[in-house]
């Protein structure tokens, strides 16, 4: 599965309406065509934990609440089942790559193991756990990307990561990761928000050796769309589970009301953002389906949660028209596809 597709789907569900409802079944009908097997989503060629399965899954889950169809939910149960053995193992996971993605499927898990009972799942989710209790940090306490990536602060890591511990932390009665997972967040945001665009750059080297770092800042270049989708949508996410109370919640809030005023600068006049943010002049750059999608899933729920002002839905639904008229495509089979997708993107 295009990981893109999962965003285009779980963006469709947070736009109130109809058509974009069943726009998000025939999005999930098209996936599960092309990928029988939920560990081929992506392009998957074998059965594997990754994190774009964990998107993929994740958004089959959201259809699955939407429409009632249980052929949504037996499609992820499958996956996990398959995934995970009696002992909670996960297949090929290697707690000492430290790699953070592999945490974002654990999401999953949660809900597997409320329909299932199967204590296999709690198993996993408790060896995920695991891995980020000796996970390497900075030395102000933000995990490292992957092990592979010393010293490297990157947004996507608060998707993969953060929401997974919030929700583990809330589930299982552990109130202490909740501040941990606030912390990822305030150290993330100190090292990579510029105040002169309101934007965030993708990432941030604490030795500042990597060859993209900047030699003072040890930031990243530039602002990368899909990234700062990462980002927004982790804040969305993990606030699910952050108690009303928590003296930093007001925090996550304000971050997402800033990123809500921000963006509709650079929103293009077709309601789609480009892959490179503020350079949408550029030779090369395009308006990108990923980033677009993303952007218009976490404006939906920030709305929809209460987050920011109701007159952020316009934007929400302006990029909403943008995917509908520019980025969809119907083939002669019935199935939808995105276009105008990053497949992977750089520093």
């Amino acid at each position: 599965m295009y990981k893109i597709t999962s965003f285009c789907l779980m963006a469709l569900l947070m736009v109130q309406g109809t058509i974009a409802q069943s726009t998000a079944v025939r999005f999930a009908d098209s996936e599960m065509k092309r990928a029988p097997q939920a560990w081929q989503l992506d392009h998957g060629k074998r059965l594997y934990f990754g994190y774009a399965q964990g998107v993929g899954t994740m958004a089959m889950l959201k259809v699955w609440r939407e429409t009632g169809d249980r052929k949504y939910l037996d499609y992820v149960i499958e996956w996990a089942d398959t995934l995970i053995n009696d002992r909670g193992e996960i297949h090929l996971y290697k707690v000492e790559t430290y790699n953070i993605d592999y945490i974002n499927s654990g999401k999953v898990l949660f809900e597997v193991y409320r329909q299932t009972g199967n204590e296999k799942y709690r198993l996993a989710m408790d060896r995920l756990v695991d891995q980020m209790k000796v996970h390497p940090r900075t030395h102000e306490g933000a995990f490292w990307h992957k092990l592979i990536y010393p010293h490297q602060i990157w947004l996507d890591g608060l998707y993969m990561g953060a929401p997974f511990l919030a929700e583990y932390a809330v589930t299982f009665d552990r109130p202490e990761l909740i501040d941990d997972v606030m912390n990822q967040f305030l150290i993330c945001a100190r090292h990579t928000y510029d105040e002169t665009t309101g934007l965030y750059y993708h990432a941030w080297d604490e030795s500042k050796r990597q060859q993209w770092a900047n030699k003072e800042t040890g930031q990243s270049p530039n602002f990368w769309g899909r990234s700062i989708g990462w980002w927004f949508m982790a804040l969305v996410d993990a606030l699910d589970y952050i108690p009303a109370a928590h003296p930093q919640r007001s925090e996550l809030i304000r971050m997402i009301g800033g990123l809500a005023e921000t963006l509709p600068r650079y929103q293009d006049v077709s309601g789609l953002w480009y892959q490179v943010l503020d350079q949408g002049d550029r030779a090369g750059n395009y308006l990108e389906a990923s980033v677009s999608s993303m952007f218009m899933y976490s404006l939906a729920k920030a709305t929809n949660k209460g987050y920011i002002n109701e007159k952020f839905r316009a934007v929400a639904e302006k990029a909403y028209e943008g995917l509908m008229n520019r980025l969809i495509t119907e083939h002669e089979d019935g199935t939808l596809s995105l276009t105008q997708c990053c497949s992977v993107g750089g520093r």
